[in-house]
């Protein structure tokens, strides 16, 4: 199982769209994942134990100095895009 941060500024919203368009996609995908969200200031603490970060472009620079594996995205209601990128992500680690 794949655990996954959603990441936004306040952790009021798009976070919680985020992680729920990231679950339709990976479910699509066929992969068992545990998602969280977190605003920027939780979230770089719990990046730490997950295994990959997902966060607005706008947001990146702010989580650059983790090191855990970052999917940047444009739009966190993009469902293609998080499908995506969440794909071509598994398939370079092994997970699909």
């Amino acid at each position: 199982m794949i655990h996954i941060v959603t990441i936004c500024g306040c952790g009021m919203g798009s976070s919680v769209i985020l992680k729920m368009n990231a679950e339709k996609a990976l479910k699509e995908l066929g992969i068992n994942a545990k998602l969280e969200v977190s605003d920027i200031t939780t979230g770089k603490g719990a990046a730490r134990t997950a295994d990959l970060v997902l966060i607005g472009k706008e947001l990146a620079y702010l989580v650059q100095d983790i090191d855990k594996p970052v999917i940047q995205l444009t739009s966190f209601v993009n469902k293609q895009e998080i499908k995506d990128k969440l794909k071509e992500y598994c398939e370079a680690n092994g997970i699909v």
